[in-house]
């Protein structure tokens, strides 16, 4: 059976959709189909970045493969406040978040493990294909997607939750506010794990105590109402991982009891058709039957190899699993 996305893009009179056009989907079983929400359009102004770039006709000209990395699950350390030492916090949304330019000063000498900062930024590059996909960076259709979670009054209580592909987190974080039940934690990198995700998680379990230094940001355009606080506590309710998806979906589905996932979180991971079959054998392997699926994208992503429509590559392949879909919001 085919798997497709029912996408509705909302492109200007030259067919030329804004490189800012951004839709929200939801992927879910099929019994949830006729409860998505009827599809609305608005203007958000985020804090984060837009599309991403390549920086070298090199990484132009290389036909990005989503390469394998082996699965690494990231203890949480006892000494927390060692976790967000050297860090600098910035807050949006009422969530912390560790600001991307401090960690990239500090470890710009190679002192990360995968060396993955010091190649970003002298290749002035946000993504270089295998290597290093992007999880440094806070992309602008988190905060959509965050937003949504308050305008539709998600739910995230005694759920399972996964974000996938989380970089900073903050999808994760909102629904650890939320009271889930347990919250995983998913990206490409170690490096982001370690010296972004972790740290953000912890922050915003033990509010930033004062002996981390904060700046404020500039919110999203519309604010959502400010979620419970944490404690430290809520930390026992989070694990991390780093990995290609298809190896951190192995050892999960390995542990016992089997994990498996009410909500599955998941923004900006559609930029290239090249991972879309793994993207979708992962959601198909994790996802609980009742389950549903939050992505959030753009329509187009420029900057990259090409242009790529986030159509492409779902409309064809014979899939086993099937996903009742629906676009539930457009963002321009």
């Amino acid at each position: 059976m085919d798997f497709r996305f029912n996408f509705v893009i909302d492109g200007n009179e030259n067919n030329e959709p804004d490189t800012q056009d951004k839709m929200d989907l939801k992927l879910c079983s099929r019994k949830h189909k006729q409860e998505c929400i009827k599809k609305s359009k608005k203007t958000a102004e985020t804090v984060a970045d837009s599309s991403p770039r390549l920086g070298t006709d090199k990484h132009r000209e290389e036909t990005p493969k989503f390469g394998f990395k082996a699965a690494k699950e990231h203890k949480i350390p006892e000494d927390l406040d060692k976790v967000l030492e050297n860090k600098v916090m910035k807050t949006a949304s009422d969530l912390y978040y560790t600001s991307t330019a401090a960690v990239e000063m500090r470890c710009l000498d190679g002192t990360d493990e995968e060396g993955i900062i010091s190649k970003s930024v002298s290749s002035h590059s946000d993504l270089i294909p295998g290597v290093y996909e992007g999880g440094l960076k806070i992309w602008e259709c988190t905060f959509d997607l965050i937003n949504f979670f308050f305008e539709a009054k998600i739910e995230f209580t005694n759920k399972a939750v996964l974000d996938l592909g989380c970089g900073a987190g903050l999808l994760g974080i909102v629904a650890l506010k939320g009271k889930a039940e347990k919250v995983h934690f998913q990206d490409y990198n170690s490096t982001v794990i370690d010296e972004i995700t972790l740290p953000n998680a912890v922050a915003n379990c033990i509010n930033a105590g004062s002996g981390v230094n904060r700046k404020t940001s500039k919110p999203p355009s519309k604010k959502p109402k400010k979620a419970e606080g944490l404690s430290p506590d809520a930390l026992n309710k989070c694990r991390f991982f780093s990995g290609e998806w298809s190896s951190v979906s192995k050892l999960l589905l390995s542990s016992k009891p089997v994990s498996k996932y009410d909500i599955i979180l998941t923004s900006e991971t559609i930029y290239n058709p090249d991972y879309y079959s793994a993207l979708h054998d992962t959601l198909a392997q994790l996802l609980d039957k009742n389950g549903r699926v939050y992505l959030a994208g753009k329509v187009l992503y420029f900057g990259l190899l090409r242009k790529v429509p986030i159509t492409e590559g779902y409309e064809s392949p014979q899939q086993d699993s099937y996903f009742g879909h629906a676009a539930i919001k457009i963002a321009s």
